[in-house]
Order: C-alpha cells, then structure tokens, then sequence
C-alpha cells in the first residue's frame, strides 16, 4: 500500500513536491487557499520578468539601440503590457494545474493547518497521511514608519498591477525586489531614487556585482542613496515628500509614489506552530538536510524555512522532501544554488562570493574578464564581467559571479561546473562556441589556469 502525503501550499515548492510523490507512487492531497503557483507565478518572478521584457524592448526602441535600424513613433501601452503579463500568468498557472491533476493529485482549495506530522485540517475536515510537507512560502516584510498607511505607498504586489506608469517613484530598498523594479520602471521613463540601509545595493553579493548595478542603474538616471534610512512620507498638495537620514543629515526628496521593498519573510504567522510545537528562528522554521522539522513527519520547503528564498530552491527542496518521504536515496547541496536579478544588465551568482570565500580562510585566486573584449557582447553593444573564485591550490571553482546580457542562462554552466567539484581547468579543457557571451567563462578561466 502507497503512501499518503498532504501538501500545504500551492507555490514552487508545494506543486514540485506533490507532483515529485505522485510520480514516486504516493497519493497526495494539496492544499491551497489563494491561487496554485504561488508567490512566483502569481505576483513574482513571472510577472515581474514579463514586465521588465517589455521595458527593456521599450527602451531599446527609444533609444534606437540596433544599428542600422531607426525606429519613430514609439509608445507604450501599458494596458497591452499588463493584459500580456496576465496572459503569460494564466498560462503558466493552468499549466500547473493540469501536470497536478494529470498525476492524479487532489487539489483543495481551502485554509489548511497542521495538527501534527500526521493530521492536517483543510477547511473544517481533519485529513490524516503518513507525512505532511508545508510549503506555505514568503510575504513582503511590513515596514513601519510615519506615513506608511498612506495611499501613495505600495508594496511589490502592487508595484506590478500600476494602472499608469507613475511619474516619480522613491523605492525603499535596493535588494533584488527593489533594483528588479528600478530597473522596470526607470526604462519606462519614471523618475527613480532608491533608498537603501545597507553600505550597497543587492548586499548580499559580491561587491563587484554591486558596485557594477548601482553604476548601471544611476546611468539610467536613477538617483541611489545607500547608507540611508527612511524617516516618514507626507503626503503635500501635489506630490509626497520623503524624509530620510544619511550622513548625519535629514534629507528629503518628492515622488508621486512610494515602494516598500523591504523583502520578504517566512508566511508563518497564522498557522500556529508553536502550539503543536514546531521549533522555529526568527518565525522561519528550522529544518534538516532532508527539510524535516523537529515534529516526526512534518517537513517544510522554500521561503518558510528561511534557507534560500527562491523559486528554484524552493522546488529542489520540495523534490528531495517527497523523495526522503518516498524513501528514496536523495540530498541537495545548498551551497550550489544560482541567484538571478533581470535589470538590464543581468546579473548572475552561484557560490561564494570573493569576501566569503577569503573569510573561509581558503587560499583564493580570482579571475575577471570585461565583456567588452567578448565578441557576442560588443556585436549587441552590450558590457559587463566575468568573476571567477577558485581554490588556488587546487583550481577547484568555488563562486561565479556574471553581469551581463545572459547572464541568467549562463549561470547553469558555472553551477554545473560546481556541482561536480570541477576546476578552471576543466572550463578551459571545454570548447565554447564562438561568437558567444559563454565563451567568456573560458576567458575568464584562462586567467586563472596555471596563471
């Protein structure tokens, strides 16, 4: 006899994780209250990217940016673009729900708590399974400050279902929401000044990275003050002033707008684990390598674990918990997990960056190569690097870090290379294809192997 498993959660890690089980043999209940597809789909990374292709083409245009083709009467139609992001949505969404449903997965559309590892309650029925994995994903982190209850300021969610472009915008937080947006509508002609607490914008990543997109965005106009914290937003006769402190001093500036992009927290508030006694961190719930809790058969996959918030963490996550449920031999290793920004340049992570990889005491050697001595990149007119860590005694490659066009789909070479403890040598021994943005991962490891 099968195994039963429910699922709590309908997003990237809920759907990869039921749709993992039933293919392994489980009967398998998903739980979902809003929409199947989760944060991602629905108000995230899709319609984000949908957006940002528009204004990138829109700004391309404008600017006539292919030589040798001239382009007059630009406009926008914002409406045509939202309708288009709504469409890509709807088709991606159905899509995930007919490959559930194909593989036989019961699909609620109700509230659902967990009673134990055991137990869950869907709507008012109690439903018992060998196994419950949550998968119950982020929110955005609420801010609070002095005029946040006010109608011009807004949150991601909105930021992607505008009406009309706004005219001026005060974005406060230069993480991957706040620079993604930045970049969305400083192409279509919004004035934008970004508010960050932190000493760079994406802190996260290598400094290189950072200060390559703050450079890149102020040349888009964008007006970007770092080491800035937010006091209040009032609202004025004709516009809304914002007040922030930096350097000593209270600044201020005016938008007609105002972002809160601040990021995102595990969505665990509601469902009262602490009662049943599921321990957590700073209300992100801790997890084993298998992504167990502390509660014998309950498990917990992406955001709400607090691990690696994204997409395709959150789906990797969801795969290996139903496979260990299943029992079937299965890991994944963390360390090895891309990070993504579309602003234009792309930008593109995996692995260490050069400040964690000195601060691990490893002995390091760093390569770098400008893009503008890459063929592909200087035919589309296009700029940016390459950055390789390495172990020096050894080559073995430990962060790749790329800002550039593509760079989102050159990441998976480097994360590859990675996952199979591969050198510089190894990416020097392939044979890239020529005239190709990737081939400058081989540029970049040339200056690298035996140096």
């Amino acid at each position: 006899m099968g195994k039963k498993l429910i699922v709590i959660g309908g997003g990237a890690g809920g759907y990869s994780a039921a749709v993992k089980a039933a293919h392994l043999g489980a009967e398998v209940i998903l739980a979902e209250a809003a929409n199947i597809g989760g944060t991602c789909l629905n108000i995230g990374c899709v319609p984000t990217k949908s957006l940002l292709y528009t204004a990138g083409f829109y700004r391309s245009a404008l600017n006539n940016a292919v030589p040798g083709v001239k382009i007059t009467g630009v406009e926008l139609d914002w409406a045509a673009a939202q309708s288009a992001k709504e469409t890509a949505v709807k088709r991606l969404t159905n899509g995930v729900n007919v490959l559930l449903r194909s593989r036989g997965v019961t699909i609620i559309n109700e509230k659902a708590t967990p009673l134990s590892g055991q137990s869950v309650r869907i709507g008012a029925e109690i439903h018992k399974a060998d196994a419950v994995i949550l998968a119950v994903g982020s929110v955005n982190s609420p801010l609070t400050f002095q005029g946040a209850g006010l109608p011009c300021v807004i949150d991601s969610t909105i930021a992607l279902s505008l009406e009309h472009v706004p005219e001026s915008m005060v974005i406060v937080g230069g993480g991957v929401i706040g620079v993604e947006l930045a970049a969305l509508y400083s192409s279509l002609g919004t004035k934008i000044t970004i508010i960050e607490l932190t000493s760079s914008l994406l802190p996260q990543m290598d400094a290189d990275i950072s200060e390559y997109i703050q450079a890149a965005l102020e040349a888009n106009g964008v007006c970007v003050h770092t080491n800035a914290r937010l006091i209040h937003a009032k609202q004025t006769h004709d516009n809304n002033t914002i007040s922030f402190f930096k350097d000593g001093k209270t600044l201020s500036t005016s938008a007609s707008t105002v972002l809160v992009a601040a990021g995102r927290r595990p969505n665990t508030d509601s469902l009262n684990l602490e009662d049943i006694g599921v321990k957590m961190t700073c209300g992100a719930i801790d997890t084993d390598e298998y992504f167990r809790t502390n509660i014998p058969g309950l498990y917990a996959v992406g955001d709400c674990n607090g691990k690696t918030m994204l997409a395709h963490a959150a789906m990797a996550q969801g795969e290996t918990a139903a496979e260990h449920i299943m029992n079937v031999k299965t890991s994944i290793n963390n360390r090895i997990i891309p990070a993504c920004v579309y602003t234009s340049p792309e930008i593109a992570c995996v692995g260490l960056t050069e400040n964690q990889a000195i601060a691990s005491g490893t002995e390091v050697s760093v390569g770098l190569f400008d893009l503008r001595g890459n063929s592909r990149a200087v035919i589309e007119g296009s700029g940016g690097f390459v950055k390789i860590i390495a172990d020096k005694k050894l080559g073995e490659v430990l962060g790749v870090h790329i800002a550039g066009p593509y760079a989102t789909e050159l990441i998976a070479e480097a994360a590859l290379c990675m996952s199979i403890e591969g050198t510089v040598e190894d990416i020097v021994n392939t044979v890239h294809a020529h005239p190709t943005v990737g081939e400058s991962m081989r540029e970049t490891a040339m200056t690298l192997f035996r140096e």
